[in-house]
């Protein structure tokens, strides 16, 4: 059974280039050996990720970042079934939502500003939609 699970986290650390690169290869790898697909989104400190597979794969990676020390405030904002993928070409897609055009950002969330914690699974998954018709997620 497929199902798409959002969470939210914040950063305990600093995410400099170094540290979300080795986060995206970690990933990527560990995604596609258990048939994980998704996207991760970024701003600062905070994170919001979009997981696709298997029910049980899914949980299981749920469970390991909800453990991992360089997570904190790690809410779940989404489990549920889904028919088909909306990320089935990316093990890990990425996308740095400081650099996005603010407007595209009050389209979904109540300020120009990325707070995950403010806004439903629904709304980020409309913005990460629209990120992907517009090319700003990179693979």
């Amino acid at each position: 059974m497929l199902v798409r699970l959002i969470y939210a986290s914040e950063a305990t650390a600093a995410i400099t280039p170094v540290v979300l690169d080795d986060i995206l290869r970690n990933s990527r790898q560990y995604n596609q050996e258990h048939g994980i697909t998704g996207v991760l989104c970024f701003s600062g400190t905070a994170f919001v990720q979009v997981l696709e597979g298997d029910r049980g794969a899914v949980s299981k990676l749920y469970n390991r970042i909800v453990k991992d020390g360089r997570h904190q405030r790690v809410e779940l904002l989404e489990f549920s079934e889904i028919s088909e993928r909306h990320f089935a070409g990316w093990t890990m897609g990425q996308v740095n939502l400081a650099k996005i055009n603010p407007a595209i950002l009050l389209r979904y969330l109540p300020r120009a500003e990325f707070d995950p914690y403010s806004c439903s699974s629904q709304a980020i998954l409309k913005l990460v939609q629209e990120l992907i018709a517009t090319a700003a997620v990179n693979k």
